[in-house]
């Protein structure tokens, strides 16, 4: 298999960031469906956008023999896939830089990865460091880690780990001491693409930097918090993926649960990453572990005919669940989080709804105040106040005011792929998950873990088993009655 030579050009087209260290990336699951959906388009936009090191390799690896010239047409037909209208000399500079290194790796059998490096080694700088993406199953964490460190390819180097990390307490400390025993903390990065959302980071903007919302973000003001995923899409694509998952393990205790803590945090000391993981973790913390009655499983009809589904499977497809955090801040405020499949519409919102004045008004709307985040795509903010109806009367009605994100002028947000890579490229862990972190979120999931609810059946486009609306104590669930 030839090895076409690396030209060393800059950074890409129209760059203002200033170089950076010689960088040869390494993305373990080349192959696979994630890196062909995400992870390999986001390389390819940081590139047109000027956001890569000025020197620069980026070797998939997997179980195939594939050359360097396939790879790249994969790769082409990767980002092709997401839309995105190519600049031919712009692609040929950026295909330039793709290699391909098959035959597997682990501690006993590197592959031909580490042949493939060295070829490319003085022509990216023998100084290059490394940042290593595990676009694996979780299954393979352990062993590729293992041999990251056995091939001597963990100094100066990054390792990025998808989710789930752990799919259970246990199975997260025995993963956490593995990585552990391989390369210090600071070096590894647990992805969560919520995280990684312009919205989500907007809620920090919007709370720290605005007197009116940050004095209404407490207990005092907010009678209940959702944060709510409901999706359209079935599994079918990744049944036995998610066969094995489940929607609590794939979205409640992980990406839900990390929302919820930026939402709960107490103000950090600085925007720097050691002082925003530190509050993350701390809020994280004071979750109590959720309570059987405080979680409803469902399953959607026609779950169980799917192919690769295990005969009699309980596995759910929907989780809902009733969380309290025990801080001075948010003690008696339910924080409610939903997400399934097959439900009657995709939102992604959290809703900060607020408690009823005390006041001389009767016929105020009950719950009409809310203060609401989409969390798709650009993200949009949305007020609800109650208001007097014009006319003769002291009538009120409720009314929205919306703010979408992409209309803040000269805006240029990043998808949350590109944006995570970005900051690992950086060297910025302010927004990925830490190990301490991690073991709080399992330990408040561990008892449903343990024992979880039988699930319910629910019908396709519905909005779930009637169980889960109960846990929103009488007021819905507010993504569903918004106007998308």
């Amino acid at each position: 298999m030839s090895t076409p030579e690396v030209t060393p050009v800059g950074p890409g087209p129209g760059t203002d960031e200033p170089d950076q260290e010689p960088t040869i990336f390494v993305l373990f699951g080349a192959t696979g469906d994630l890196a062909h959906r995400m992870v390999l388009p986001a390389y390819y936009e940081l590139y047109r956008r000027g956001l890569m090191p000025a020197h620069w390799v980026l070797i998939g690896n997997g179980r195939g023999d594939v050359s360097h010239e396939d790879f790249q047409g994969d790769v082409r037909g990767a980002v092709e896939g997401t839309g995105v209208q190519l600049d031919e000399q712009e692609w040929s500079a950026f295909a330039g830089r793709l290699r391909f290194a098959g035959g597997g790796f682990d501690d006993t059998d590197p592959g031909s990865l580490l042949d493939v490096i060295d070829t490319v080694r003085h022509q990216v700088g023998d100084n290059a460091r490394y940042i290593h993406y595990l676009a694996v199953p979780p299954v393979a964490f352990g062993p590729l880690t293992d041999g990251l460190k056995a091939h001597d390819l963990l100094t100066r180097a990054r390792v990025v780990y998808e989710k789930p990390y752990g799919t259970s307490p246990q199975s997260f400390q025995e993963l956490d001491d593995r990585v552990h025993a391989a390369m210090d903390e600071s070096q590894v990065y647990r992805i969560d693409h919520f995280l990684g959302k312009e919205a989500t980071q907007d809620l920090h903007v919007l709370r720290f930097a605005n007197t009116l919302v940050a004095s209404i973000w407490n207990n005092r003001h907010v009678a209940q918090v959702q944060i709510d995923v409901p999706e359209t899409l079935d599994v079918a694509d990744r049944a036995a993926f998610y066969d094995a998952t489940g929607a609590f393990r794939d979205m409640v205790a992980t990406h839900l649960f990390q929302v919820a803590a930026e939402i709960a945090m107490e103000p950090p000391v600085s925007f720097s990453a050691a002082d925003l993981q530190d509050a993350r973790e701390s809020v994280i913390a004071a979750f109590r572990p959720l309570r059987s009655e405080d979680v409803v499983f469902g399953q959607v009809e026609g779950y169980l005919d799917l192919p690769e589904v295990r005969e009699g499977s309980t596995t759910e497809t929907y989780a809902a669940a009733r969380l309290w955090v025990d801080t001075d801040r948010w003690r008696d405020v339910p924080f409610v989080l939903r997400s399934g499949k097959q439900l009657a519409k995709s939102e992604q919102r959290v809703t900060l709804i607020l408690k009823e004045p005390d006041g001389p008004l009767d016929g105020v709307p009950l719950h009409a105040g809310e203060l609401s985040f989409s969390l798709a795509g650009d993200g949009e903010i949305e007020l609800s106040l109650v208001l007097k109806k014009p006319g003769p009367g002291l009538d009120t009605v409720r009314q929205t005011m919306r703010l979408s994100l992409d209309d803040v002028p000269d805006s240029d947000p990043l998808p949350p792929y590109v944006a995570l890579l970005h900051d690992v490229t950086l060297g910025d862990r302010s927004l990925f998950t830490t190990g301490a972190g991690l073991e709080q979120a399992w330990r408040a999931a561990a008892p449903i873990i343990d024992a979880p609810p039988t699930p319910i059946r629910y019908a396709v486009g519905s909005d779930g088993p009637a169980e889960g609306d109960a846990l929103t104590d009488g007021i819905g669930w507010v993504a569903a009655q918004f106007d998308s």
